[in-house]
C-alpha cells in the first residue's frame, strides 16, 4: 500500500506530520507512506527543512493521495509547473486533501460537485473556484476526503485506515497516539467522525 504524503515548500508541520505518523502505524501490514515533494527538499512554514522521500510524480501511481497544506496553496495552484506533473484517478486511488490542500483538488478537477472541508482562511479562495466549503471537520464521499484544522488531520488518517485495513486498525491507531487517560474517549470521537463517511462494505 502506497501513501503519498504530498508537501509543498510553505507546508503546514502538523498536516503533513500528525498523518504520516499516524498512518505509519500501519507499516507492520506492509503499508509504505512517504513524503512526497515537488523539489529535493522543502523548508515548512516554521523554518523546518526537510528532504523529500519521493518525487512529486510518486502521487500518480499511490494508493492513497493526501494533500497537506501550507502558506504558499493559493501560487502553487496557479502553478501549472507543478500541477501538469500530478495526475490523478479518484476511481482507482483514495485522494485526500487537509485544510488549503482543498483548493489544489478543486483546480486539479477531482472533486466532481462534491463539497469539501477546509481551514478559514481557505475558504474564500476555495468557493471561489465554485466549491461548496462545509462547516465541519471531514466529510468524504466514495474515494474523494477533506478536513478543515490542522487537528483534523487525524481524521484523514482514520478514514484512510478504516477504509482500506478496518475499524479495528483505525482504532488500533488512534489508540496509540491518544493522550493517556482519554485513549478510549479519543477512539471513540475519531470513529464517530469517519464511519458516517464509511459505506458498509467499502472496506478492501
Amino acid at each position: 500500500m502506497d501513501i503519498a504524503i504530498v508537501t509543498f515548500e510553505g507546508f503546514n508541520e502538523l498536516d503533513s506530520f500528525i498523518a504520516a505518523g499516524i498512518l505509519n502505524r500501519m507499516k507492520g501490514s506492509g503499508w509504505n507512506i512517504q513524503i512526497t515533494c515537488p523539489a529535493d527538499y522543502v523548508t515548512s512554514m516554521n523554518g523546518v527543512k526537510i528532504e523529500a522521500q519521493q518525487p512529486l510524480e510518486f502521487a500518480n501511481s499511490a494508493d492513497v493521495v493526501l494533500f497537506g497544506s501550507g502558506i504558499y496553496t493559493r501560487d502553487i495552484a496557479k502553478d501549472r509547473g507543478v500541477l501538469d506533473r500530478i495526475d490523478l484517478n479518484p476511481a482507482n486511488q483514495l485522494v485526500c486533501a487537509q485544510c488549503s490542500g482543498a483548493l489544489l483538488l478543486s483546480v486539479l478537477g477531482v472533486l466532481n460537485g462534491l463539497p469539501v472541508c477546509t481551514d478559514l482562511t481557505t475558504k474564500p479562495w476555495v468557493i471561489d473556484t465554485g466549491v461548496e466549503v462545509l462547516n465541519q471537520p471531514f466529510f468524504a464521499k466514495g474515494n474523494i476526503a477533506t478536513a478543515g484544522g490542522c487537528l483534523s488531520s487525524q481524521y484523514l488518517a482514520t478514514w484512510i485506515i478504516a477504509k482500506l485495513a478496518g475499524n479495528e486498525a483505525a482504532e488500533s491507531a488512534i489508540h496509540y497516539v491518544a493522550p493517556v487517560g482519554e485513549k478510549e474517549s479519543s477512539v471513540a470521537h475519531s470513529m464517530s467522525i469517519v464511519l458516517p463517511y464509511i459505506q458498509p462494505g467499502e472496506v478492501a
